[in-house]
């Protein structure tokens, strides 16, 4: 299974942008951004600065976290 490891597509909907929008910025191929949104190839941590540049956004946002949450735990009172 193929994980996710940007959230481009996402932010990109967020701020009401289309992969063509980002294209055009950037000056690279419609069909290279729609690869990165697809999470098929990943853009460089430079071509990432630059979307969230534009974006004016953190960078951390367009990316995955890698750490592992943790699970929520509920503490219930016993009547006893």
């Amino acid at each position: 299974m193929k994980e996710d490891l940007n959230r481009l597509k996402i932010v990109l909907a967020e701020h009401k942008k289309t992969n063509k929008w980002l294209a055009d910025q950037l000056k690279k191929d419609p069909a290279t951004v729609s690869k990165w949104c697809t999470n098929n190839t990943q853009p460089s941590l430079e071509t990432l600065r630059d979307i969230a540049d534009l974006l004016e956004i953190d960078i951390k946002e367009l990316i995955n976290s890698t750490r592992i949450s943790t699970p929520e735990v509920m503490y219930v009172k016993i009547k006893g």
